[in-house]
C-alpha cells in the first residue's frame, strides 16, 4: 500500500495528514473550513484515496493559510507516496459533468510544476468560503506534488458546481495517473529514466 503521513507545522497552521493512494475512498476530514472539508471528502471518494486530515489554522484571520497549506501537505503526500514513480501510469484525464458545469482536467506526474487553472467562478464566496482560494489550493498542491495539472471549465454558472466539478475531475485524473500500469512494472514512465 502506497501510504504517506505528513505533519506540517508553521506559525499559521498545524496539519496532520495521512494519504493512501490504494484506498477505498474513505476519509475523515477536519480542516476547520467546512466547504474545504466537503471538497476533500469528495476528492477522496472519487479518487479512491483514503485520506485523514486535521488542521488547526489561523482562520480568525481568514481561510487562506489553511487552504493553501493543506494543498501543499496533500501534494507532499502524493509525491512521497509515489516515490520514484516506477510502474505508474503517469498521465490521467477526465471530463466531468456536475449539473450545468463541465470541467476538464489533465495531469502529468512529471516532476515539474505547471499548474494551469482556468475557472470562471461567478461569485466571490460559496457560503463563507472565498472562491479565490480554489486556485491557491491547487497551486500549493502542484508545487508540492511537482506535477503538471490543467483544470479547465468548459461550462457552468453555479459556483458550487464549478468548484465541486473541479475537485471531482482532478481526483479522477489523479486516480488514473497514480494507477500501477501492469505493462510497465518496475519501469520509470519516461525516456529520461527519471521523473
Amino acid at each position: 500500500m502506497r501510504t504517506e503521513i505528513i505533519k506540517r507545522n508553521t506559525a499559521e497552521t498545524q496539519i496532520e495528514l495521512c494519504l493512501c493512494l490504494d484506498g477505498k475512498g474513505e476519509s475523515r476530514i477536519d480542516s476547520g473550513v467546512g466547504f474545504l472539508d466537503h471538497m476533500l471528502t469528495l476528492f477522496a471518494k472519487h479518487g479512491s484515496f483514503d485520506l485523514t486530515l486535521t488542521c488547526k489554522g489561523d482562520t480568525q484571520v481568514d481561510d487562506h493559510h489553511t487552504v493553501e497549506d493543506i494543498g501543499i501537505a496533500l501534494g507532499q503526500a502524493f509525491a512521497a507516496a509515489l516515490g520514484d514513480k516506477r510502474g505508474i501510469t503517469r498521465y490521467g484525464s477526465a471530463i466531468l459533468p456536475m449539473d450545468e458545469a463541465l470541467i476538464l482536467t489533465a495531469v502529468d506526474l512529471s516532476g515539474r510544476c505547471c499548474p494551469v487553472i482556468d475557472l470562471q467562478i461567478p461569485t466571490q464566496k460559496v457560503g463563507t468560503f472565498d472562491t479565490e482560494l480554489v486556485e491557491e489550493f491547487w497551486l500549493g498542491f502542484c508545487r508540492a506534488a511537482a506535477c503538471n495539472l490543467h483544470i479547465k471549465q468548459l461550462a457552468g454558472s453555479n459556483a458550487h458546481h464549478i468548484i465541486e466539478g473541479a475537485f471531482k475531475s482532478a481526483a479522477r485524473s489523479l486516480r488514473q495517473a497514480v494507477a500501477v500500469d501492469p505493462r510497465a512494472a518496475g519501469q520509470i514512465p519516461s525516456t529520461k529514466g527519471v521523473l
